[in-house]
Formats: structure tokens, C-alpha cells, sequence
């Protein structure tokens, strides 16, 4: 039995409120099966890590150059959807900057100290953050599990493409139904 580890990517006000810089429908829709997963997951007593995509104000950032500026320190945007409650004293928020909660961060370091296998990767989107997110979990070992239901994009066949490539070549790819029944058999635990 290999421990695993819940990743929720990204699922911040400028993604999922309506009046946020990058907000699309369907990150708000993903939100309550998210919030079931979460659930679950501390449940079954799952280390759960928040990845909070995050610029610094007024500071130059390559990324920001292709794209609309959001997730900027210091604004609303910036933080995680009151739906999904942190326990500060358990969960860990890992700020980042790139697409991958890999790159510039600590996230392999928090996984390997608590002797984490499996990964469990909810959030948004599908395309970027999530896919890079898997890619350098692969390539890092670990073994990428993505909550179809549990992750958005502003397009429905990009985030089809992106789910099939990653249960092809990188991961398993699960329902939050399909992932409840792997805990409650105990095929991954905390």
C-alpha cells in the first residue's frame, strides 16, 4: 500500500469567483466535487497540499508576459476559494510560479519528508498547471492520479485531449467515484 498525497492546483478567486482576472464557469462547477474529494481524502487521512498560483506585485515575471495578469500577491485573487478550507496545522500551501507545482517550490521536499507515492492531482487547468503539474510528477517518480471530474478548463476537448495523453502516458486517470472506492479498499491510504 503506497501513501499518497492530495494536490488541489491553483483553485483560487481569480480562477473560480466570477469576478476574478481569469475566472471560467467551469472551475466554479468542479468546485463542489473538489470540496467532496477533500473530504474524502482528509478522511482517509491523505496529506493535502494546496498549490496557490502567485506573482509578485509589480515584479517581472516571463509568464505573465504571454498571458492577462492574475493571481498577483496581495489581491483577493490570490486566494483559495473559501469552499476548500485549509487546516493550517495539517495541509500545506505552496506558492508558485509556473505552470508545474514543481518548478521554483519545495513540493518534491514536502512529498519525499512524508514519504508520499501517489499523487492526486484536482484543480484547474487541465492544460496548463495541471498537465505540467503530472509531466514533472512522472518524471519525478511519483505515480500521477487525476480526478477527471475534479479539474477544468475553459474548453471541454482541450480538457479531454489533456486527460487522455495523461491516462495514456503519465498517470491513471479516475473519477472522484473510482477514487473513493481505491480508499475505501484501501489500495491508496494516507
Amino acid at each position: 500500500m503506497s501513501k499518497s498525497a492530495l494536490i488541489i492546483v491553483d483553485m483560487l478567486k481569480d480562477f473560480t469567483d466570477p469576478k476574478g482576472l481569469v475566472y471560467y464557469p467551469q472551475n466554479r462547477e468542479v468546485l463542489p466535487r473538489i470540496k467532496r474529494v477533500l473530504e474524502e481524502c482528509r478522511k482517509h487521512g491523505l496529506l493535502v497540499i494546496f498549490l496557490q498560483h502567485c506573482y509578485r506585485k509589480d515584479k517581472f515575471d516571463k509568464n505573465l508576459q504571454n498571458m492577462r495578469p492574475n493571481c498577483i500577491e496581495g489581491t483577493d485573487g490570490i486566494e483559495i476559494d473559501p469552499m476548500l478550507e485549509v487546516d493550517p496545522v495539517k495541509d500545506y500551501v505552496i506558492r508558485k510560479r509556473r505552470y508545474s507545482g514543481f518548478v521554483g517550490t519545495d513540493l518534491d521536499m514536502v512529498l519525499r519528508e512524508n514519504k508520499i507515492e501517489n499523487v492526486i492531482i484536482v484543480g484547474t487547468k487541465t492544460n496548463c498547471c495541471i498537465r505540467a503539474t503530472v509531466t514533472d510528477a512522472y518524471n519525478l517518480d511519483y505515480l500521477p492520479i487525476v480526478v477527471s471530474d475534479c479539474v477544468a478548463t475553459n474548453d471541454e476537448v482541450v480538457n479531454q485531449v489533456h486527460l487522455t495523453d495523461i491516462k495514456k502516458y503519465l498517470g491513471k486517470v479516475v473519477t472522484s467515484e473510482e477514487l473513493f472506492a481505491l480508499m475505501d479498499k484501501g489500495e491508496i491510504s494516507g
